[in-house]
């Protein structure tokens, strides 16, 4: 049976305890296993008795804290767990997630903080910081770009990295280049809005202009690409499943002296005219899956961080597609 419980904070508390763009919040949710809202100054705990019970302690603890700072990190919020809950709650969570502080990536912009949503995620994150190259496949809404983008920017604070290269390849789903309107550079943006709107979400507008016009962050179709060797740069290329087989192998070679490389698709998305087999990812996946120093992570719909109806849609697709194959075969 389903608990709501509510506390009433200041204005100064409110401020520091929800974080930039409630990134606390959404933190204590995974953390807690409680839906969290925020009214004003009113914060409303929904879920089982003593989640929402464990809940309330932890922010009359993180209201003690703030009182004493100016702002929380993510230390700060473990710290304010009971004893017991200083991991993740309930059994369903633990099974999930166990969210560390070393899982946060350090955004210090306009996004403060990002953190790992599942277990998958948490690999993913482990993944790309530990090995030169991680491929992260699955469906769409899993946070594979996202995240990506994320570590990306944190390198660059690092000084792990001198730039980012982000590239995507620019082939049409269902619609034709020459018809849409503009010059060749009009008609491609389109393609590449979606890394356009990771960066837009974690960094300010100022900073991500100056990184851009000092080419320290570049977004390229992948046609672009040929002939280079990057160095020192931390590399992604997003929809993945839509580049050929040659386009794969000339992304992978462009690998220079200590340079990282992400790349991010899904196989059920694939618009290439020709076969499934063409796709530059599954070919990827076959050939490099036992290579030293490449990780392969699969995301599924419970990785999904958009709305709630996209982790249902994606479940029936597959449900459908399963049933598709399963009659296929039996006519066979």
């Amino acid at each position: 049976m389903s608990t709501l419980k509510e506390i009433a904070l200041t204005n100064q508390e409110a401020q520091i305890i929800f974080g930039k763009h409630d990134e606390h919040l959404r933190l204590l949710e995974d953390l807690l296993g409680v839906e969290i809202f925020a009214r004003g100054n009113i914060v409303k705990m929904r879920g089982e008795q003593a989640r929402v019970e464990r809940a309330h302690k932890v922010f009359e603890n993180l209201r003690e804290k703030v009182h004493r700072m100016k702002y929380l990190k993510p230390q700060d919020i473990f710290d304010a767990m009971p004893a017991d809950e200083n991991r993740v709650i309930s059994e369903e969570k633990q099974r999930q997630i166990k969210i560390e502080p070393r899982d946060a990536i350090v955004i210090g912009s306009k996004r403060e903080m990002v953190y790992p949503r599942s277990a998958h995620q948490r690999t993913y994150i482990r993944s790309i910081r530990k090995y030169p190259l991680t491929v992260g496949i699955g469906p769409a809404g899993t946070g594979k770009t996202y995240l990506a983008v994320a570590l990306a920017i944190e390198s660059l604070r690092n000084g792990i990295f001198n730039r980012v290269v982000l590239t995507r390849p620019a082939l049409e789903a269902g619609e034709r280049l020459g018809f849409l309107p503009g010059d060749l550079e009009e008609k491609i943006k389109p393609y590449l809005q979606p890394i356009y709107d990771a960066l837009f979400d974690l960094l300010k507008y100022e900073e991500l202009k100056r990184w851009s016009e000092r080419k320290i962050i570049e977004i390229i179709p992948l046609a672009y690409m040929r002939g280079r060797t990057l160095n020192d740069a931390f590399i992604i290329l997003d929809e993945a499943q839509n580049t050929t087989g040659e386009q794969m192998k000339m992304f992978l070679t462009r690998l220079g002296a200590n340079s990282k490389a992400v790349v991010t698709g899904d196989t059920t998305q694939i618009d290439l005219p020709l076969s499934r087999e063409t796709s530059g990812l599954v070919i990827c996946e076959k050939v490099l899956n036992s290579v030293r120093g490449v990780k392969f992570v699969y995301f599924n719909e419970k990785d999904v961080v958009r709305h709630p109806l996209v982790k249902r849609i994606i479940k029936a697709y597959e449900a459908h597609h399963s049933q598709v194959r399963k009659k296929d075969t039996f006519d066979k």
